[in-house]
């Protein structure tokens, strides 16, 4: 999936169990731990791997459900222990919600469930060592490209603008969640570097 899609995905989750349980709509931390969480494991796996050959291959330590059910349950208990549960549900939504996007995205472009990606190290071991990512995303970006022009991919595009709408229309009715965190984060920083 494109990180967009993870976005799109892990906000309308987010949303969802926000209304739910706690009868509101998400806040800006937690609409920025969910954008955090959905890009978590390609922010430490993709460099990893086919930058600095440290991990086995751009999918595989963080996007592995041995890695990131743990990860998100210490999320969660910290967030709660400082009194700000919405965060690591959050992030633990958006992280997980990542590993399960990647699974049945296989499905939705024509494949079976893609389970092997999030069972490292048990699971298949795509292609690692690095590589250069620029050439590698512009290589993936072409076959997307193509794909999309193919038959089944305009089913694909249907699908990809009414999920980036639907993520957009909920965001708005949300109040537009977010960017408020930005601002938190750097009287934050700012207030530290004052005091030292």
């Amino acid at each position: 999936m494109w990180p967009w899609e993870h976005l799109s995905v892990g906000y309308l989750l987010h949303s969802a169990v926000m209304r739910t349980l706690y009868r509101r709509p998400p806040g800006d931390l937690g609409t920025a731990a969910v954008a955090i969480g959905t890009q978590f494991p390609d922010l430490i796996d993709k460099p990893g791997g086919w930058v600095f050959g440290v991990l086995p291959s751009g999918t595989s330590v963080a996007h592995s459900a041995f890695v990131a059910v743990p990860v998100s349950l210490v999320a969660v208990a910290v967030a709660r222990r400082r009194g700000v549960p919405e965060i690591g549900v959050a992030f633990a939504i958006g992280y997980l919600s990542h590993l399960v996007g990647d699974v049945f995205f296989s499905v939705l472009i024509g494949g079976g469930p893609a389970f092997g990606a999030v069972l490292w190290p048990l699971g298949e071991d795509p292609a690692g060592g690095t590589v250069s990512v620029l050439a590698l995303v512009s290589r993936l970006f072409a076959r997307w490209v193509e794909y999309l022009a193919s038959p089944v991919g305009i089913g694909y595009v249907l699908f990809e603008v009414g999920l980036l709408a639907a993520a957009v229309a909920v965001w708005v009715r949300d109040g537009t969640p977010g960017p408020g965190a930005l601002g938190r984060a750097r009287r934050l920083w700012e207030r530290r570097t004052e005091q030292g």
